[in-house]
């Protein structure tokens, strides 16, 4: 899937509910942390803090209240539309969301004092201009490995074929190039039941795990074969593969 490819996937899902899987019924075991609460630990009350590809807002906005002030950017106008009633419904003052790209912050220097990327692009440079000094920086992204065994029964998908380890190694290294002083690097790899065969279906649709999944009938005849390959007592079984970095200047 390439970025134009990806990016009107992006707005589709964004028109119909944004990010939100809070219906899915799946049981993960080996889950090492919660992104932001990661960033909670890393922000104080008085801190500004800056998401980037914050989405519809719905890990960001439960977080948002115990920081001074938020901003979410997302480049997907749909997201933010999306974003931005979330926000009217849970009546938060102290949260914007705007349309933007992570290559181009529209945000003066040394804005922010903590910033956050949760499953989205960043531009390190961008990032290390619009902190300030002694800011914190923390992402978490989908490593190569992930969901490897839906991939390989499909024989493509997201970074399929891909080392694994690739793009946590690149973000290190472009980090450390504009001046982030210490990179914590941490990865998890649990276990991943969907309970039912819905639920990986939806995942399948609303993901870019398999990129145009359910545009031929073959693929709806590979997840059957896949899923009778795969079901376990406790579910379907996958893999969620993740690194988190956590960087200060």
């Amino acid at each position: 899937m390439n970025r134009i490819e990806y990016n009107m996937f992006y707005e589709m899902v964004g028109n119909r509910n944004g990010w939100d899987f809070s219906s899915l019924q799946v049981t993960h075991e080996g889950i090492e942390w919660n992104f932001y609460e990661e960033v909670m630990k890393k922000s104080r009350k008085t801190d500004v803090l800056l998401d980037i590809g914050a989405g519809g807002g719905e890990s960001l906005l439960p977080i948002v209240s115990s920081l001074l002030f938020t901003v979410g950017i997302d480049i997907s106008s749909s997201m933010v539309e999306t974003a931005k009633n979330n926000v009217a419904e849970a009546n938060l003052a102290n949260v914007r969301f705007f349309q933007m790209s992570s290559n181009d912050i529209q945000f003066p220097d040394d804005f922010f004092d903590v910033i956050s990327c949760r499953h989205a692009p960043f531009n390190s440079s961008e990032i290390a201009r619009v902190l300030r000094d002694g800011g914190i920086f923390l992402t978490q992204q989908v490593s190569e490995a992930d969901k490897l065994n839906i991939k390989e029964a499909f024989g493509r998908g997201q970074s399929y074929g891909e080392t694994d380890g690739t793009l946590k190694e690149k973000y290190i290294r472009e980090l450390k190039e504009v001046g982030f002083s210490k990179v914590q690097s941490f990865e998890y790899n649990a276990a991943s039941y969907y309970h039912r065969t819905e639920d990986l279906i939806f995942l399948l649709k609303h993901t870019p795990i398999i990129p145009g999944f359910g545009q031929s009938q073959r693929d709806f005849d590979m997840v059957h074969h896949f899923i009778e390959d795969n079901r376990t007592e406790k579910g379907i079984f996958t893999n969620t593969k993740r690194f988190i970095l956590i960087a200060e200047m």
